[in-house]
């Protein structure tokens, strides 16, 4: 009888090492896609409220987002707000919908894919160093949010009419980002301070894309 029982014992104990050792080489893989969940935009404080919160923060808490929170940062940025016609949560000049969200994080730099609400892997490694901040910003934040414009995308214009347009429409999505974040009491603040050469080289940008800003985006720090 207790031989018996203590088989059982065994197996499950093997069986837990088991599931474990499959479970931890799942995480050790990285994630070429993630898919986002559908946003809950019932969240956060009303607007009057939010902007009564808006403020820039200098410290960011070091814990990772969870994939809620992720997904409505995201879908706040930039997101598709009308699906029927392919519209985002931000205006952009002649709807070219020229900013890109490229997301940095510890295992890799993603670009949103606003249509289909999920993140693509663009280049693995933690590469959130080109990101210049203060000396009391550090450790990092667990995300950065960088915005890139696309000026091909817009139909008409010279070239300088259209770096005008997106540094404006760069402009309305860092505000996004900012009031998401006051609005549900996380930190941001939008900087323009990076490593343009090294960036541009490692999201290998064509001559028609131009990097705007850059939003850190974590928890409140405790």
């Amino acid at each position: 009888m207790y031989a018996n029982k203590n088989n059982i014992i065994m197996k499950k104990i093997i069986l837990y090492f088991f599931f474990t050792m499959i479970v931890g080489s799942l995480f050790a893989q990285n994630i070429r896609t993630i898919v986002l969940n559908p946003p809950d935009t019932s969240r956060g404080l009303p607007l009057m409220k939010t902007l009564s919160h808006r403020a820039s923060q200098s410290e960011f808490d070091t814990a990772s987002l969870k994939l809620q929170d992720l997904s409505d940062l995201l879908w706040a940025a930039n997101g598709i707000n009308r699906p029927e016609i392919g519209k985002r949560t931000a205006p952009s000049a002649q709807n070219a919908q020229d900013i890109d969200i490229y997301v940095f994080m510890e295992s890799g730099i993603y670009l949103y894919n606003a249509k289909d609400h999920i993140l693509e892997l663009v280049l693995e490694g933690d590469n959130r160093n080109l990101f210049s901040g203060r000396p009391e910003e550090q450790p990092l934040p667990p995300v950065i949010c960088l915005l890139v414009s696309d000026i091909s995308r817009f139909r008409f214009g010279d070239n300088s009419l259209r770096k005008e347009w997106a540094a404006m429409d760069a402009g309305i999505v860092s505000q996004n980002i900012c009031v998401f974040c006051a609005s549900v009491g996380f930190a941001t603040r939008p900087r323009a301070g990076m490593n343009k050469d090294k960036l541009r080289a490692i999201l290998k940008l064509s001559d028609t894309q131009y990097l705007m800003l850059n939003n850190p985006v974590s928890y409140k720090k405790k």
